[in-house]
């Protein structure tokens, strides 16, 4: 934001703090305390009004004069007239007496704030103290008026000389700016406070504009990363497969005899293309997967037989590189409701993993069995909540060199390798983990490892047990 911006947000703010109306900053409360603590002083009735005529604060006790004028028709009519006439006297900026046909006054004093007239708090009624006689107002205002009970009436109101009620008056406004001084501050505090969150809010706004700009663009990156990944793989593919026959066609010797020499170098060009077939085929089953477009086709699967299946597909590469297979299942692991290709893929990719980090003499295990899973999509309190469900547990454990536990998060990115360089002993494209884990969740399982770098790695995949559907 520039120096230009915040001195406009600024203004702004303190523009705010400008004071319009009397109420804004005045606590009702503490002004009605103030006009309560005059009137038990002085016995003199205290108001306070709004430049609207809004009543925010009385103190007062109906005089006996009042009471008794207000039992006559005549006397309760002119009441009320006087009564209106006060409520809309507005002095202009000095104080006014206001006389009342009982022969009492009411002193009206502007409340004025940074220059502005915010209302006015009206003192009285009272009685002049020099003022002896019933005034002939009040006793021609009604026909039934008994002089004696109003003389009488008259007495009870109390008396002040006009240098005392000025001095009131001036005491009272001195507090009432006081209380004003101190509700403005707060008033304006207040509003800087909210120009400042305002301006917080649309730095925040602006800010996640761009993010969602950003967010945007990045999707659309990945999108057009993904198709072009898809285009390319479909491309390659089939000139890629014609490679790979033509090699196997060489190899068995369709196009005459080859030399020894000759053999191998079919054999490394067959070996070359297949591994490059199966990173394509990597490519397109991750697209597939980011893209949601990868159909499940589930059906019954004994655990028994994905293990045991398991050991026969890897036992040739076991036994040359010299590392004992062992298949260990509980007997309640029954079956589990899976696309037999797609998890016979990750069963497939998890055992080569472990076999290839297994050093000679070494031993993988094959494991099944019968766990509990909650599932915890609504934060920690539903795990707290749910109800533990059978889950079916297969492992893929090995007695190889390990992963360090800041790698565990880290193994299953795409094209992720815990030894990145060039010259890694270990092969591999650094997808097979990534899109193990992937195939997992679309069967609303999950895939996790426990690891110690020299103590081997375990890799456990839970899937639902189709029993508890």
């Amino acid at each position: 934001m520039s120096s230009h911006d915040a001195e406009l947000g600024l203004g702004d703010a303190l523009s705010l703090g400008e004071v319009a109306r009397l109420e804004e900053v005045v606590d009702r409360r503490a002004l009605t305390e103030v006009c309560r603590s005059f009137f038990e002083l002085f016995s003199i009735p205290v108001r306070v009004f709004s430049s609207e005529g809004a009543l925010l604060a009385d103190a007062h006790e109906e005089q006996e004069i009042c009471r008794y004028v207000n039992t006559l028709g005549n006397g309760r009519r002119a009441c009320s007239k006087l009564v209106s006439e006060v409520k809309r006297l507005d002095p202009d900026g000095r104080a006014m007496n206001h006389p009342c046909f009982t022969g009492a006054e009411y002193r009206i004093v502007p409340i004025v704030y940074q220059g502005r007239r915010l209302g006015r708090f009206v003192v009285g009624p009272y009685m002049p103290a020099e003022r002896r006689e019933v005034p002939r107002s009040l006793l021609v205002l009604d026909a039934r008026l008994d002089a004696e009970a109003a003389r009488a009436a008259l007495q009870e109101m109390p008396r002040v000389r006009a240098e005392t009620l000025e001095r009131i008056g001036e005491h009272l406004a001195r507090v009432l700016d006081l209380i004003l001084f101190s509700g403005h501050r707060a008033f304006l505090t207040s509003n800087m406070h909210l120009a400042s969150v305002k301006e917080s809010f649309r730095e925040i706004v602006e800010k996640n504009t761009q993010l969602q700009q950003a967010v945007d663009r990045l999707r659309e990156l990945d999108r057009l990363k993904s198709n072009f990944l898809a285009t390319v793989s479909h491309e390659l593919r089939t000139p890629l497969t014609s490679i790979i026959g033509y090699s196997d066609m060489l190899g068995a010797g369709i196009g005459g005899e080859l030399t020894e020499e000759q053999a191998e170098f079919v054999e490394t060009i067959h070996a070359k293309g297949e591994h490059l077939l199966a990173l394509i085929t990597s490519l397109l089953d991750m697209n597939k997967l980011e893209q949601g477009t990868m159909r499940l086709h589930r059906e019954l699967l004994p655990v028994k037989a994905l293990l045991d299946d398991l050991q026969k597909t890897l036992a040739p590469s076991a036994a040359k590189k010299g590392v004992r297979l062992v298949v260990e299942r509980a007997p309640d692991a029954g079956s589990v409701l899976v696309d037999p290709v797609r998890i016979k893929q990750v069963l497939f990719n998890l055992a080569e993993n472990a076999l290839k980090f297994t050093p000679r003499d070494g031993t993988v295990r094959f494991t099944g069995r019968v766990t509990e899973s909650a599932a915890d999509d609504d934060g920690f309190g539903a795990v707290l909540l749910s109800v533990p469900k059978r889950a079916i547990e297969i492992g893929v454990i090995d007695s190889g060199i390990g992963i360090a536990p800041e790698e565990h998060d880290k193994i299953f990115d795409a094209f992720y390798q815990v030894d990145g360089s060039s010259t890694r002993e270990h092969g591999g494209t650094g997808l097979g983990l990534s899109i193990a884990k992937r195939i997992v969740e679309a069967h609303g399982g999950t895939l996790r490892v426990e690891s110690e770098v020299g103590r081997g790695a375990a890799f456990f995949l839970t899937l639902p047990d189709p029993e508890e559907g």
